[in-house]
Protein backbone atom coordinates (compact mmCIF):
# COMPACT_ATOMS: atom_id res chain seq x y z
CA UNK A 1 0.00 0.00 0.00
CA UNK A 2 1.23 3.29 -0.81
CA UNK A 3 1.61 6.40 2.07
CA UNK A 4 3.80 9.62 2.06
CA UNK A 5 6.58 9.77 4.32
CA UNK A 6 9.31 11.98 4.70
CA UNK A 7 12.70 10.52 3.59
CA UNK A 8 15.90 11.14 4.59
CA UNK A 9 18.53 10.54 2.04
CA UNK A 10 21.81 13.07 2.65
CA UNK A 11 23.49 14.66 5.55
CA UNK A 12 22.54 18.49 4.96
CA UNK A 13 20.06 17.93 2.63
CA UNK A 14 16.51 18.35 3.74
CA UNK A 15 14.15 15.43 3.86
CA UNK A 16 11.20 15.34 0.78
CA UNK A 17 7.78 14.17 1.21
CA UNK A 18 7.99 10.88 -0.99
CA UNK A 19 5.22 8.04 -1.72
CA UNK A 20 6.81 4.71 -0.51
CA UNK A 21 4.88 1.63 0.10
CA UNK A 22 4.55 -0.12 3.32
CA UNK A 23 4.24 -3.90 3.09
CA UNK A 24 1.13 -6.23 4.73
CA UNK A 25 1.65 -7.08 7.91
CA UNK A 26 3.87 -10.55 8.88
CA UNK A 27 2.50 -12.74 11.91
CA UNK A 28 4.02 -10.59 15.00
CA UNK A 29 3.19 -6.90 12.85
CA UNK A 30 1.01 -4.80 13.22
CA UNK A 31 0.10 -1.88 10.69
CA UNK A 32 -0.67 1.42 12.00
CA UNK A 33 -2.22 5.12 11.07
CA UNK A 34 -0.33 7.18 12.17
CA UNK A 35 -1.86 10.21 13.56
CA UNK A 36 0.89 12.26 15.46
CA UNK A 37 4.76 11.75 15.92
CA UNK A 38 6.89 13.95 18.36
CA UNK A 39 10.02 15.69 16.74
CA UNK A 40 12.67 14.22 19.04
CA UNK A 41 16.63 15.79 19.44
CA UNK A 42 17.63 11.96 18.28
CA UNK A 43 15.88 12.67 14.68
CA UNK A 44 17.97 16.03 14.11
CA UNK A 45 21.08 14.19 15.34
CA UNK A 46 20.62 12.25 12.98
CA UNK A 47 19.67 14.41 9.77
CA UNK A 48 23.13 16.20 10.95
CA UNK A 49 25.58 13.01 11.12
CA UNK A 50 25.76 13.48 14.83
CA UNK A 51 24.17 9.86 15.38
CA UNK A 52 25.05 7.80 12.88
CA UNK A 53 22.84 5.20 10.80
CA UNK A 54 22.25 3.44 7.14
CA UNK A 55 20.33 5.66 4.59
CA UNK A 56 17.67 6.23 2.88
CA UNK A 57 15.29 5.92 6.03
CA UNK A 58 12.14 7.76 7.11
CA UNK A 59 13.50 8.93 10.50
CA UNK A 60 10.56 9.74 13.36
CA UNK A 61 10.33 7.54 16.65
CA UNK A 62 7.75 9.23 18.62
CA UNK A 63 4.23 7.89 17.54
CA UNK A 64 1.04 7.50 18.14
CA UNK A 65 -2.02 6.09 15.93
CA UNK A 66 -4.80 3.75 15.32
CA UNK A 67 -4.33 -0.31 14.49
CA UNK A 68 -5.35 -0.84 10.72
CA UNK A 69 -4.38 -4.08 10.31
CA UNK A 70 -2.57 -7.43 12.59
CA UNK A 71 -0.92 -10.17 11.85
CA UNK A 72 -2.27 -13.70 12.74
CA UNK A 73 -0.54 -13.99 15.72
CA UNK A 74 -0.82 -10.92 16.98
CA UNK A 75 -2.64 -10.71 20.48
CA UNK A 76 -2.08 -7.36 22.31
CA UNK A 77 -4.10 -5.19 20.10
CA UNK A 78 -7.01 -5.26 17.60
CA UNK A 79 -7.58 -3.23 14.46
CA UNK A 80 -9.31 0.61 15.47
CA UNK A 81 -7.42 0.23 19.01
CA UNK A 82 -5.74 3.85 19.62
CA UNK A 83 -1.81 2.70 20.38
CA UNK A 84 1.55 4.07 20.60
CA UNK A 85 4.40 2.68 19.70
CA UNK A 86 8.20 2.74 21.34
CA UNK A 87 11.89 1.67 20.02
CA UNK A 88 12.08 -0.22 22.92
CA UNK A 89 10.79 -3.85 21.08
CA UNK A 90 12.37 -6.99 23.08
CA UNK A 91 12.82 -10.82 22.11
CA UNK A 92 11.85 -11.82 25.44
CA UNK A 93 14.38 -15.16 25.65
CA UNK A 94 17.83 -13.14 26.02
CA UNK A 95 19.81 -12.69 29.27
CA UNK A 96 18.60 -8.68 29.54
CA UNK A 97 14.98 -9.40 28.70
CA UNK A 98 14.73 -12.04 31.43
CA UNK A 99 16.66 -10.32 33.62
CA UNK A 100 13.30 -7.75 33.64
CA UNK A 101 15.57 -5.19 31.43
CA UNK A 102 13.97 -5.85 28.05
CA UNK A 103 15.00 -2.11 26.83
CA UNK A 104 18.56 -3.51 27.10
CA UNK A 105 17.55 -6.09 24.95
CA UNK A 106 20.53 -8.25 22.89
CA UNK A 107 18.64 -9.71 20.26
CA UNK A 108 15.91 -6.93 18.98
CA UNK A 109 17.01 -9.20 15.22
CA UNK A 110 14.15 -11.05 16.30
CA UNK A 111 12.00 -7.58 15.87
CA UNK A 112 13.15 -7.22 12.60
CA UNK A 113 12.20 -8.72 9.50
CA UNK A 114 15.06 -10.98 8.00
CA UNK A 115 17.25 -9.36 5.34
CA UNK A 116 15.57 -11.74 2.09
CA UNK A 117 12.20 -10.83 3.07
CA UNK A 118 9.84 -8.01 1.35
CA UNK A 119 11.34 -5.00 3.46
CA UNK A 120 8.18 -3.63 5.43
CA UNK A 121 9.02 0.33 3.57
CA UNK A 122 10.14 0.48 0.16
CA UNK A 123 10.45 2.64 -2.67
CA UNK A 124 10.33 0.76 -6.38
CA UNK A 125 11.15 -2.24 -4.74
CA UNK A 126 14.09 -0.47 -3.10
CA UNK A 127 14.64 -0.93 0.87
CA UNK A 128 14.36 1.73 3.08
CA UNK A 129 15.66 1.61 6.41
CA UNK A 130 13.41 1.46 9.49
CA UNK A 131 14.89 3.96 11.60
CA UNK A 132 14.47 2.96 14.98
CA UNK A 133 12.59 0.11 13.52
CA UNK A 134 9.44 2.57 13.26
CA UNK A 135 10.02 5.15 10.81
CA UNK A 136 7.04 7.01 12.08
CA UNK A 137 7.31 10.30 10.14
CA UNK A 138 5.11 8.31 7.62
CA UNK A 139 1.58 7.71 7.31
CA UNK A 140 1.78 4.41 7.99
CA UNK A 141 4.05 2.59 10.02
CA UNK A 142 4.62 -1.20 10.25
CA UNK A 143 6.22 -2.23 13.43
CA UNK A 144 6.63 -5.65 15.62
CA UNK A 145 3.90 -5.94 18.49
CA UNK A 146 6.52 -5.48 21.18
CA UNK A 147 6.68 -2.04 19.84
CA UNK A 148 2.76 -1.20 20.68
CA UNK A 149 1.07 -0.74 23.39
CA UNK A 150 -2.38 0.32 23.41
CA UNK A 151 -4.15 3.49 25.34
CA UNK A 152 -7.35 4.53 26.25
CA UNK A 153 -9.67 6.28 23.53
CA UNK A 154 -10.08 9.24 25.43
CA UNK A 155 -6.57 9.85 25.36
CA UNK A 156 -5.58 12.79 22.77
CA UNK A 157 -3.07 10.70 20.40
CA UNK A 158 -1.01 13.93 20.03
CA UNK A 159 -0.24 14.10 23.59
CA UNK A 160 0.01 10.26 23.69
CA UNK A 161 2.63 10.70 21.36
CA UNK A 162 5.33 12.36 23.90
CA UNK A 163 5.34 9.07 25.88
CA UNK A 164 6.99 6.66 22.97
CA UNK A 165 9.94 8.57 23.40
CA UNK A 166 10.42 11.95 25.81
CA UNK A 167 8.21 11.24 28.53
CA UNK A 168 9.20 7.18 28.73
CA UNK A 169 12.86 8.08 28.43
CA UNK A 170 12.52 11.48 30.66
CA UNK A 171 10.12 10.00 33.89
CA UNK A 172 11.63 6.72 33.41
CA UNK A 173 15.02 8.46 33.97
CA UNK A 174 14.63 9.88 37.47
CA UNK A 175 11.35 6.67 38.70
CA UNK A 176 13.70 3.92 36.83
CA UNK A 177 17.29 4.62 36.22
CA UNK A 178 18.27 6.98 39.12
CA UNK A 179 15.31 5.88 41.49
CA UNK A 180 14.97 9.12 42.47
CA UNK A 181 13.99 9.57 46.31
CA UNK A 182 11.48 11.49 48.16
CA UNK A 183 13.06 14.43 49.85
CA UNK A 184 16.37 14.57 47.95
CA UNK A 185 17.46 17.73 45.25
CA UNK A 186 17.66 17.15 41.72
CA UNK A 187 19.90 19.39 39.01
CA UNK A 188 18.32 18.89 35.25
CA UNK A 189 20.61 20.42 32.92
CA UNK A 190 18.57 21.28 29.86
CA UNK A 191 14.99 21.82 29.57
CA UNK A 192 13.32 20.89 26.30
CA UNK A 193 11.27 18.11 26.07
CA UNK A 194 13.49 15.41 28.12
CA UNK A 195 14.76 17.97 30.50
CA UNK A 196 10.66 19.00 31.39
CA UNK A 197 9.51 15.04 31.90
CA UNK A 198 12.86 14.63 34.54
CA UNK A 199 11.41 17.29 36.23
CA UNK A 200 8.29 15.67 36.42
CA UNK A 201 9.49 11.96 37.36
CA UNK A 202 11.80 13.82 40.37
CA UNK A 203 8.44 15.69 41.19
CA UNK A 204 6.28 12.62 41.05
CA UNK A 205 9.02 10.69 42.97
CA UNK A 206 8.54 13.26 45.74
CA UNK A 207 12.20 15.62 44.89
CA UNK A 208 12.43 18.52 47.78
CA UNK A 209 14.16 20.68 45.59
CA UNK A 210 14.57 20.42 41.31
CA UNK A 211 16.86 22.64 40.07
CA UNK A 212 16.72 23.36 36.27
CA UNK A 213 19.57 25.15 34.29
CA UNK A 214 19.15 26.27 30.66
CA UNK A 215 20.49 28.70 28.54
CA UNK A 216 17.14 29.97 27.24
CA UNK A 217 15.25 32.09 29.86
CA UNK A 218 11.41 31.03 28.11
CA UNK A 219 12.55 27.15 28.57
CA UNK A 220 13.34 28.09 32.59
CA UNK A 221 9.98 29.59 32.91
CA UNK A 222 8.65 26.64 31.55
CA UNK A 223 10.35 24.87 33.82
CA UNK A 224 8.93 26.05 36.76
CA UNK A 225 5.35 25.31 35.68
CA UNK A 226 5.93 21.35 35.46
CA UNK A 227 8.19 21.05 38.76
CA UNK A 228 11.21 23.28 39.34
CA UNK A 229 11.68 24.53 42.10
CA UNK A 230 14.53 26.66 41.41
CA UNK A 231 16.28 27.98 37.92
CA UNK A 232 19.46 29.06 36.99
CA UNK A 233 20.36 30.48 33.42
CA UNK A 234 23.58 28.87 32.38
CA UNK A 235 26.13 30.54 29.37
CA UNK A 236 28.69 32.62 29.69
CA UNK A 237 27.36 36.01 29.80
CA UNK A 238 24.83 34.60 32.98
CA UNK A 239 23.94 36.79 35.87
CA UNK A 240 23.43 33.57 37.89
CA UNK A 241 27.08 32.81 37.28
CA UNK A 242 28.75 29.48 37.34
CA UNK A 243 26.21 26.81 37.44
CA UNK A 244 28.04 24.17 40.05
CA UNK A 245 28.53 26.87 42.65
CA UNK A 246 25.22 28.18 41.66
CA UNK A 247 23.75 24.72 42.29
CA UNK A 248 26.11 24.15 45.48
CA UNK A 249 24.57 27.64 46.99
CA UNK A 250 20.75 26.72 46.49
CA UNK A 251 21.22 23.06 47.54
CA UNK A 252 23.74 23.90 50.41
CA UNK A 253 26.53 21.83 49.40
CA UNK A 254 25.21 19.86 46.33
CA UNK A 255 22.57 17.73 44.82
CA UNK A 256 21.89 14.09 45.25
CA UNK A 257 20.86 13.73 41.40
CA UNK A 258 21.88 14.92 38.67
CA UNK A 259 21.23 14.84 34.78
CA UNK A 260 22.48 15.40 31.66
CA UNK A 261 19.67 16.20 29.27
CA UNK A 262 20.95 17.40 26.47
CA UNK A 263 24.14 15.19 25.38
CA UNK A 264 26.63 17.61 26.10
CA UNK A 265 30.67 15.95 27.43
CA UNK A 266 30.29 19.47 29.29
CA UNK A 267 27.01 18.81 31.19
CA UNK A 268 28.23 15.46 32.04
CA UNK A 269 31.26 17.48 34.23
CA UNK A 270 29.16 19.68 35.62
CA UNK A 271 26.68 17.09 36.94
CA UNK A 272 29.21 15.47 38.67
CA UNK A 273 30.55 18.56 40.01
CA UNK A 274 27.77 19.82 41.14
CA UNK A 275 26.46 16.54 43.28
CA UNK A 276 26.88 15.92 47.15
CA UNK A 277 29.14 13.19 48.45
CA UNK A 278 27.34 9.61 47.39
CA UNK A 279 25.51 12.03 44.81
CA UNK A 280 24.47 10.01 41.34
CA UNK A 281 25.14 11.85 37.74
CA UNK A 282 23.23 10.17 35.00
CA UNK A 283 23.64 10.61 31.12
CA UNK A 284 19.99 10.84 29.69
CA UNK A 285 20.83 12.94 26.10
CA UNK A 286 22.44 11.33 23.47
CA UNK A 287 26.15 12.18 23.32
CA UNK A 288 27.18 12.83 19.64
CA UNK A 289 29.90 10.08 18.29
CA UNK A 290 33.47 10.81 18.52
CA UNK A 291 33.10 12.88 21.68
CA UNK A 292 35.29 12.24 24.87
CA UNK A 293 34.40 12.67 28.46
CA UNK A 294 36.97 13.86 30.90
CA UNK A 295 36.36 14.61 34.25
CA UNK A 296 38.19 15.19 37.57
CA UNK A 297 38.91 11.95 39.41
CA UNK A 298 38.83 13.74 42.69
CA UNK A 299 35.31 13.65 42.62
CA UNK A 300 35.02 9.40 42.49
CA UNK A 301 36.74 9.68 45.69
CA UNK A 302 32.97 11.17 47.44
CA UNK A 303 31.82 8.36 46.24
CA UNK A 304 30.22 9.74 43.55
CA UNK A 305 29.03 7.69 40.60
CA UNK A 306 28.02 8.57 36.54
CA UNK A 307 26.13 6.30 35.18
CA UNK A 308 24.25 6.02 31.44
CA UNK A 309 20.79 6.00 31.29
CA UNK A 310 18.84 4.24 27.77
CA UNK A 311 15.26 5.10 27.28
CA UNK A 312 14.11 5.70 30.80
CA UNK A 313 14.90 1.84 31.57
CA UNK A 314 11.69 1.27 30.37
CA UNK A 315 9.68 -1.95 30.51
CA UNK A 316 7.31 -0.17 27.99
CA UNK A 317 4.28 -1.96 28.05
CA UNK A 318 4.12 -1.54 32.08
CA UNK A 319 5.05 1.97 32.30
CA UNK A 320 3.89 4.11 29.39
CA UNK A 321 0.67 2.83 31.22
CA UNK A 322 1.56 3.96 34.12
CA UNK A 323 2.26 7.51 32.96
CA UNK A 324 -1.35 7.73 31.16
CA UNK A 325 -2.82 6.81 34.96
CA UNK A 326 -0.43 9.43 36.33
CA UNK A 327 -1.31 11.68 33.31
CA UNK A 328 -5.39 11.09 33.87
CA UNK A 329 -5.03 12.07 38.10
CA UNK A 330 -3.65 15.38 36.98
CA UNK A 331 -0.05 14.56 38.11
CA UNK A 332 1.53 14.05 34.60
CA UNK A 333 0.95 17.10 31.97
CA UNK A 334 1.29 16.10 28.46
CA UNK A 335 -0.68 18.19 27.38
CA UNK A 336 1.11 21.43 27.83
CA UNK A 337 4.72 19.70 26.56
CA UNK A 338 3.52 19.84 23.18
CA UNK A 339 4.26 23.79 22.26
CA UNK A 340 4.03 23.25 18.45
CA UNK A 341 1.98 21.03 16.08
CA UNK A 342 3.18 21.27 11.82
CA UNK A 343 2.36 18.84 9.47
CA UNK A 344 4.50 16.44 7.53
CA UNK A 345 5.30 19.14 4.68
CA UNK A 346 6.73 21.14 7.38
CA UNK A 347 9.44 18.57 9.58
CA UNK A 348 12.47 20.58 7.89
CA UNK A 349 10.91 23.73 9.31
CA UNK A 350 10.23 21.66 12.81
CA UNK A 351 13.53 20.30 12.68
CA UNK A 352 15.46 23.71 12.31
CA UNK A 353 13.47 25.56 14.99
CA UNK A 354 14.08 22.46 17.23
CA UNK A 355 17.56 22.40 16.48
CA UNK A 356 17.70 26.19 17.51
CA UNK A 357 16.28 25.85 21.25
CA UNK A 358 13.21 28.13 19.38
CA UNK A 359 10.57 25.02 20.67
CA UNK A 360 10.33 22.64 23.33
CA UNK A 361 8.34 19.65 21.97
CA UNK A 362 6.82 19.91 18.31
CA UNK A 363 4.37 17.24 16.92
CA UNK A 364 4.15 15.92 13.51
CA UNK A 365 0.20 15.19 13.05
CA UNK A 366 -1.12 13.73 9.95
Amino acid sequence: MKAKAAVFREIGVDMKIEEVDIDEPQANEVLITTAACGVCHSDVHFAKGSILGPVPTVPGHEPAGVVEAIGSEVKSVAVGDHVIACTSMFCGLCKQCLQGRPYLCMDRRQCQRKRDDTPRISIDGKRITQFADLSAFCEKMLVHETAVVKIDNDIPLDSAALVGCAVTTGVGAALNTAKVQPGSSVAVFGVGGIGISIIQGARIAGARQIIAIDVVPGKLETAMKFGATHTILGGPDSPDGDPVKAIKKLSRGGVDYAFDAVGMPQLVQQCLYALAPRGLAVVVGAIPTGQKLEVDPGHFYLEKSIMGCFMGSNRFHIDALNYFDFYKQGRLDLDSMVTDRFGLGDINEAFALLDGGEINRAVITF
